[in-house]
């Protein structure tokens, strides 16, 4: 299969939808399969506004035109919403070429965070975008029911993993963490308004909190909460110490559509904490035994007020945690994908 990836989110961001499609593409090129991708680093880019890690392509139409025509792709994945996301499903229209999506930001309700513009405006340009997908790539089976009732669609799931590696419970206590008052509670992703740390850094709960992750909101954050600990960037076997240095994980975020750190703490033994809505439901499930109620034991604890959610999540076995986050497995990930895009290649005329 020869298949162009196109993306507006490519390293050196940090984030789970870069991590999703490089686990995903070197498994995609260790089973012969050709692979291009089309990201950021071909292009002259500018900050994103309110967002300056992130580098959006500036004007990347010609350059995308150039990529595809040359590489002539059996079938186009356009992984995110941005220009170059455009720029592919245009070209892809125009030279009748398959393609799939996916849906990896609740994009509305970032756009929500950051100004007055309701989600509602928002979502006819997503089905805009997605119109045409022979396949909509979605992590969570809500989340394929809620895209389909706006009227996103069709859906396939496309679920995520974890390098067991790397996040297992066997891990040294990380320096930086060893000496701090506990219980540690951690938080790892971007420091950004969308994320909702403040409920977390408000929560009123002993013990020491700590921040893993970079992003605009970091300097006002750092100075209105001087008493937690933040790390900034830590990546690789630094990154599954400190996880399995802390005693809860704290996933504060409403608007993820997933949440793979999530996974990455459990498997390293670290039970979860957060609200009950999409993403936290899907893994840890209502009454945290999983998003079917199955596990014999709890591994996380949701509720709408965080600080029980943290209390309960405490007195929680680790080594339910770690068994449950060792079942998530990129190779199994890697196999829904490929399913997708294949079923999708297959699938007939391209959809107006």
């Amino acid at each position: 299969m020869r298949l162009a990836i196109a993306t507006d989110a490519w390293a050196p961001q940090v984030n789970g939808v870069v991590r999703t499609l490089t686990e995903t593409i070197s498994r995609l090129k260790a089973r012969e399969h050709e692979v291009e991708v089309v990201a950021p680093d071909r292009f002259m880019t500018i900050p994103c506004p309110g967002y300056p890690e992130i580098r959006l392509a500036l004007a990347p139409r010609f350059g995308v035109r150039k990529a595809l025509g040359t590489f002539s792709p059996d079938i186009v994945h356009i992984s995110t919403e941005g220009p170059i996301g455009w720029s592919a499903r245009a070209w892809c229209i125009k030279h009748n070429v398959p393609f799939t999506t996916a849906f990896h930001t609740r994009f509305p309700e970032y756009v929500a965070a950051r100004t007055r513009l309701s989600p509602d405006f928002i979502w006819p340009i997503m089905r805009t975008f997605h119109n045409g997908s022979r396949a909509v790539l979605t992590a969570t089976q809500s989340l394929r029911d809620e895209l389909e009732s706006r009227g996103i669609k069709p859906t396939q799931l496309w679920s995520r993993g974890i390098d067991h590696a790397l996040f297992h419970p066997d891990q040294a206590d990380h320096p930086s963490l060893k000496h701090l008052p506990k219980p540690i509670l951690l938080s790892v992703g971007r420091v950004a308004v969308e994320k909702n740390l403040e409920a977390f850094l408000d929560a009123d709960v002993p013990g020491t909190k700590v921040i893993v992750g970079d992003g605009p909101a970091r300097a006002h954050l750092q100075a209105r909460y001087p008493d937690a600990v933040f790390l900034g960037t830590r990546h690789g076997a630094e990154l599954a110490s400190i996880y399995a240095s802390a005693d809860v994980f704290v996933f504060p975020s409403k608007t993820d559509t997933f949440g793979l750190v999530m996974l990455e703490a459990l498997a390293t033994g670290v039970p979860v904490a957060g609200y009950p809505v999409q993403g936290p439901l899907d893994i840890i499930g209502t009454e945290g035994r999983g998003p079917h109620g199955t596990l014999d034991r709890a591994i996380g604890c949701l509720k709408p007020d965080l600080a029980e959610a943290i209390i309960a999540a405490l007195a929680l076995d680790r080594a339910d945690a770690a068994h449950y986050g060792a079942q998530f497995c990129w190779e199994k990930c890697t196999n829904q994908f490929v399913d997708g895009i294949t079923k999708a290649g297959n699938s007939g005329a391209l959809a107006a």
